[in-house]
């Protein structure tokens, strides 16, 4: 997942390197160098990047700066579960655990 997540980042920064952050400055992806790889194709489907005129492509940094809070909360809210599911397992186990013999 963190390779993907690094691809996505790369496309992103070529896109802002060529300034191609409106509809207006748009890129053809060859200009770009850009390979239709995975990073490209995931970041279309999630349409931060947009086809502004046909074969000119542009960043949404709207989208990509929302993509990236959702991320996080779910990255948060997956993460508080583990948390919890640990808390459960521990106290389960200190309910089922035989006592002590004093």
């Amino acid at each position: 997942m963190v390779s993907i997540l690094r691809k996505e980042r790369h496309v992103v920064e070529h896109f802002r390197q060529a300034g191609a952050v409106s509809p207006s400055r748009a890129v053809r992806l060859d200009d770009l160098h850009e390979r239709h790889g995975l990073g490209l194709r995931r970041l279309r489907n999630r349409a931060v990047i947009r086809e502004a005129t046909p074969d000119h492509f542009y960043l949404d940094e709207e989208v990509w700066d929302a993509l990236g809070r959702t991320r996080r909360r779910v990255s948060i809210a997956v993460l508080a579960l583990i948390v919890l599911l640990i808390i459960g397992v521990f106290a389960v186990s200190r309910l089922i655990a035989p006592s002590p013999i004093h």
